[in-house]
Parts: C-alpha cells; sequence; structure tokens
C-alpha cells in the first residue's frame, strides 16, 4: 500500500498546526497546566542541555561539544526542565547558546518564577530565612559561587549541584548508613556525611552545606546546596535521582525520536542582545593552542638531548645540528606566540550579533513545527509514564512497564461500536505469555474505571482482552432516549 499521500498529508498538517507562535503557546499552557497539577513535584526541578545535532548544509550552525560522543559538532542545544520523575515540563531552544548559567539566568529561572506553583509568599519568605521558592538541579556545567549567590539573595532559589573542586577526604567515621527511597520508588542504601562549606572568592563566595556520599570502592562524591533548610537525605535524594532525566533524554532518543529533524526550512535569528564569539577571536584562540602544544613538543625534545648529550664523536656533530634546529623552532614559537597574545588582547572575544560580518552569520532552524512535535512527544511520554506506573503494580521487574506498553501500542485491536448502548468495545488481543495478560488487563481495569468517551462522540471507551469474558460492570447501563445520538 502506498503510504506516500498519507506522509505528504500529515506534513500539511503540521505545516498549518505550526503558523505564526501557536505551538509555542500551546506548549506554554500545557506547561502551566502540568506544574499546577503537580506541585509537589514542581518544588524542586532538574534542568540540563541537550544537543540536537544537524548535519544538513542549508545552514553553517556552529559547533558545541556533544558529550555523548564526545565530540565538537554542529546543532542546536535544547535545555529541558523536568520533574524529580523525569518527566518533562517544557524545553527551551537556544540557536545561540552561551551554556547553562546563562539559559537559566535569560529563559529558565524568569519562567519558572512566573509558573511554578505553591511558591511561598513575601512575607513567609521573611519569616523563615532558609525558606527557599522551589530548587533546581543540574550537572557541574552550572557550577558557580556566584550564580548561587545571585539565586537566592535576588530570587530566594535554591541550588544543587555536584562540587566542581571538593578538597581532601573526610574521614570515614564521619558517615552514616542512611536507609531511604528515591521517587521512583527505588529503596536504596546509602552513607551520607554533612558539613558546612564556603566556595568562591572574597567577594562572591557564600556559605553552602556540601553532602558526601561513600561509595563501596571508597570514593567521596561531593554536592553542594543551598537549600539551607533541607536535610541532607532530602538532597542526596535529589540530585543521585539525577539519572531519571538523563534516562528521559536516551529513552526519547531512541523510542521516541526527539532528534529527529522534523522541519527542513531555516529562518533570520530574531534581533537578539545576546554576544557570539568573535569569528576572529576564535580563529587567534586556535592558533595559539596550535602553537602552543607544538612549543610544548619541541621544548620536550630539546630538554631530552641537553640531558642526554651524545657521547660519541662521529654522531655529535649531527645531535648538535639537531638541537641547534630544535632551539631555532623554539625561538620562532615563542615569537609567534608573543604576537598573537598582543593580538588577543586587543580582538574582543566576543561581539553583538549586529556586529558580526555577514559571511559568519547563520540562520537557525525553523523552529515552530519543532516544537509542535516535541509538545506531542511531551503528551505521549507522559501518559505513557502514567500508565507504565500503573503496570509496575503487577511487575515484580518495574524495567519490563515500557517494554510491554511499546508491545501493546504496535498490537492490533478490535474496535466494536455499539450505537445502541452507547459503548465502543476496544478488544486487545492478548500478549505471549500469561504474565503480559495479567498486567494488561489491570491496565485495562484502571482505563475502564476513568470512563472516557471517544472524542467528538458519546461513545463510552470500554477496554478488554479478546477471548475473555466480558464483565458486565464495564458496560453502562444508559436509556438509548436519554442520551444525544
Amino acid at each position: 500500500m502506498d503510504r506516500v499521500p498519507e506522509v505528504r498529508c500529515l506534513r500539511y498538517k503540521l505545516a498549518a498546526l505550526s503558523i505564526d507562535d501557536g505551538p509555542k503557546k500551546w506548549a506554554g499552557l500545557l506547561s502551566r497546566d502540568w506544574l499546577e497539577a503537580s506541585p509537589e513535584l514542581a518544588g524542586a526541578l532538574y534542568v540540563d542541555g541537550h544537543v540536537r545535532l544537524y548535519h544538513g548544509s542549508l545552514t553553517a550552525l556552529p559547533k558545541r561539544y556533544v558529550a555523548r560522543q564526545r565530540l565538537c559538532l554542529r546543532g542546536t542545544t535544547d535545555y529541558w526542565v523536568n520533574d524529580v520523575l523525569g518527566q518533562p515540563f517544557f524545553a527551551v531552544q537556544r540557536p545561540i547558546d552561551h551554556g547553562l548559567l546563562e539559559a537559566l539566568r535569560s529563559d529558565i529561572v524568569p519562567r519558572l518564577l512566573e509558573e511554578v506553583p505553591g511558591q511561598p509568599t513575601g512575607a513567609e519568605l521573611e519569616a523563615d530565612r532558609y525558606r527557599a521558592r522551589f530548587v533546581i538541579l543540574f550537572d557541574r556545567e552550572g557550577y558557580s559561587p556566584e550564580f548561587f549567590k545571585d539565586m537566592w539573595q535576588t530570587h530566594r532559589i535554591a541550588c544543587i549541584t555536584y562540587h566542581k573542586y571538593p578538597k581532601d577526604d573526610w574521614p570515614t567515621s564521619e558517615f552514616i548508613e542512611i536507609e531511604t527511597t528515591f521517587p521512583g520508588g527505588e529503596r536504596v542504601s546509602l552513607k551520607l556525611a554533612e558539613r558546612g562549606t564556603r566556595i568562591g572568592d572574597r567577594k562572591s563566595g557564600l556559605w553552602v552545606r556540601e553532602v558526601r556520599k561513600l561509595t563501596t570502592s571508597g570514593h567521596q562524591v561531593s554536592l553542594i546546596s543551598t537549600a539551607y533548610n533541607e536535610s541532607a537525605r532530602e538532597d542526596s535524594i535529589r540530585l543521585f535521582s539525577r539519572w531519571s532525566q538523563e534516562n528521559f533524554f536516551h529513552y526519547m532518543m531512541q523510542h521516541f525520536a526527539i532528534d529527529l529533524l522534523n522541519e527542513y526550512g531555516t529562518e533570520e535569528i530574531p534581533e537578539t542582545k545576546r554576544p557570539v564569539v568573535n569569528p576572529r577571536w576564535r580563529e587567534l584562540d586556535r592558533q595559539k593552542r596550535s602553537l602552543k602544544s607544538k612549543l610544548i613538543h619541541r621544548q620536550a625534545r630539546f630538554a631530552a638531548l641537553t640531558l642526554h648529550p651524545e657521547s660519541d664523536v662521529s654522531v655529535q656533530a649531527k645531535w648538535e645540528k639537531h638541537k641547534a634546529e630544535l632551539l631555532e623552532e623554539i625561538e620562532q614559537f615563542e615569537h609567534e606566540l608573543t604576537g598573537i597574545g598582543d593580538q588577543l588582547k586587543t580582538t574582543p572575544s566576543h561581539l553583538d550579533w549586529d556586529k558580526l560580518p555577514e559571511s559568519e552569520k547563520f540562520q537557525r532552524l525553523a523552529p515552530s513545527r519543532k516544537q509542535l512535535v516535541d509538545t506531542v512527544k511531551m503528551i505521549a511520554y507522559r501518559a505513557e509514564t502514567a500508565l507504565a506506573s500503573i503496570v509496575r503494580e503487577e511487575f515484580a521487574q518495574t524495567d519490563d512497564a515500557r517494554s510491554l506498553l511499546r508491545d501493546l501500542f504496535c498490537s492490533e485491536a478490535d474496535l466494536t461500536p455499539d450505537l445502541d448502548k452507547h459503548v465502543l468495545a476496544v478488544q486487545v488481543h492478548p500478549m505471549s505469555n500469561p504474565r503480559a495478560n495479567r498486567a494488561i488487563a489491570h491496565l485495562l481495569k484502571h482505563l475502564n474505571a476513568a470512563d472516557v468517551t471517544y472524542p467528538g462522540t458519546n461513545l463510552q471507551l470500554v477496554y478488554s482482552i479478546t477471548g475473555q469474558a466480558e464483565d458486565p460492570d464495564l458496560v453502562p447501563d444508559q436509556n438509548p432516549a436519554d442520551q444525544e445520538v
């Protein structure tokens, strides 16, 4: 069967729905609804960046470091905000990216201040000097004493991250074994210790809570926190369960094609005040690093010749010539480095976008269609997460829940409408083993209890597994005369 017309129809629909800023408004409304629906999960939020690679040739996007491939590749960075269970709230696209801290200051924190529900009032913050509005957690990229201090003093936002420069190990006698539960329900045992620590310099530094976890190998993992009224256990649970967001990225790439290029068009970057790296400074910096590497290599070879002089008269002349050539190269590289260093001092490292040479400017990938598709994927992921939590009630190994759901989504089902009873019967075909069928039956029982009607009709959805006896309690006893057909 030819599916080309279906694909074209879908593309036309995506293009129609992606006009102007419709997807942005829709995503914003959904984000507010999700935050307000789960205020207990909105008090601690994970923030991390994900690089979406671009291999096309329509525009020369700047290169950025991709941790999962350990390479600098072209692409755009999306910063995602997730709850402690890994469920996404929203994502911020950054065609011009200066790192996590700048994204937090410019886009994420202002939005969270407006949308996070249940924030304490000014009077409540005044009454409790250690109370925070909410907590944000991120990896070592966001380590900055200046940022922590600014977030606390300006907004009363607490930050938790890994300590980038921990000092000497603490005595093992300080660590206490604690039994706790991660947000996903996993029971763990942690050996924790806590101290007060000052980070940063005298001007921008501040006192923070430092919590360390002692691993089985004896290594001490250090985290720092400005959530002053929390316990060491709460901080460790929050940060050490950051894998939930990493798992989210991995799962979305593998099963939801989050890196798929949905839009092949480009558009001009709107006027922005964010500076960009000066191409001239970038080239000078590259030359400096290249010359410095060559200089260090020659200096090492020259030192080796000096420490081990040649005593054989027959090769001494060759040894002296080689040493003289190395010395000449070293002096030449040092001279070039001095010149490049002088140029770097007079060359600004960043330029405003409007001052960037036209030949160096680039376009961004059209964002509307991607934002629309990403929003649909977020809805699907959150729905799948809710279904997985029900399926896990019947599974001893909770990791199998999503795998079973994926099989269920791909399996066949029989749809039988009954207009007289106002029912749309959905009969799912059995799975390959009784264990999976029991879990699916448990899920369908919850779906039937939700009493959902098919959109645009008055037909109630009633789920069952083909071959199993129908539960009479699931079929509504209604008078057709009282219903609108």
